[in-house]
């Protein structure tokens, strides 16, 4: 199916593995030039090498974009090694070790790298992103919930659902400020997605969450991928 971003020019924050990954492989398998950024520049630089021997159009923006000096900094390196920016992929986050305790046992600093990671990222990428979809008179900005917030949360992850949620909020105003522009905002919500921290799970909690999903399997990176080239 021609999609029709081909020519077209995207960011994909936090695309070095995983997920990310997936999502920068399907836009640039739509034949969409890519830029990639993490704070891993040795993964990023080799998801590039591999997106660029299938032949597609790649940069490297290395940075933490939850940081305003660095998110500003990446986006502006991406539109200028693209020549252009019509497409951002928010996709940058935490977990792991920053979750797993309630509200009252949660440190505050896990609060808040959870919240800095996922949902002020997302903000300040989408502020610098704006402006060039602005002047192109095109734009697509896809940003990351999660089902913890449409499956109505989890304990022990009140900062991660209270991120996602709040995406969700960005994600429904955004839209409304820019549609006028050419610029449409979405936000998706997956599931378990098999990514290297799912595959760390022991068998038995593997095996509760398959059992919860209809397909019995855990989404896979690529099916996230052909959604985002979709959006």
């Amino acid at each position: 199916m021609d999609l029709g971003i081909a020519g077209k020019a995207a960011l994909v924050t936090g695309g070095a593995r995983g997920i990310g990954k997936a999502e920068a492989t399907a836009l640039a398998a739509e034949g969409v030039a890519v830029a990639i950024n993490d704070i891993d520049a040795v993964a990023a630089e080799a998801t590039a090498a591999e997106l660029r021997a299938g032949g597609a159009t790649v940069v490297v923006a290395i940075g933490d974009v939850s940081d305003e000096t660095s998110a500003a900094r990446v986006v502006g390196e991406a539109a200028a090694g693209l020549g252009a920016l019509h497409i951002l992929v928010n996709n940058a986050g935490a977990g792991g070790k920053y979750l797993g305790r309630h509200a009252a046992d949660m440190a505050v600093a896990d609060w808040d790298i959870i919240l800095n990671t996922h949902l002020r990222s997302t903000f300040l990428c989408s502020k610098f992103a704006v402006p060039f979809m602005r002047e192109a008179g095109y734009g697509r900005i896809v940003n990351t919930s999660s089902m913890n917030v449409t499956g109505g949360g989890r304990p022990g992850v009140t900062n991660y659902s209270a991120a996602k949620a709040g995406i969700i909020g960005l994600t429904r105003t955004m839209a409304k400020e820019v549609g006028g522009f050419g610029v449409t905002v979405n936000a998706i919500a997956p599931g378990y997605v098999e990514t290297e921290l799912i595959a760390s799970f022991s068998a038995a909690k593997r095996a509760v969450i398959t059992g919860q999903n209809p397909l019995g399997r855990f989404c896979q990176p690529h099916e996230v991928g052909a959604l985002i080239a979709y959006l």
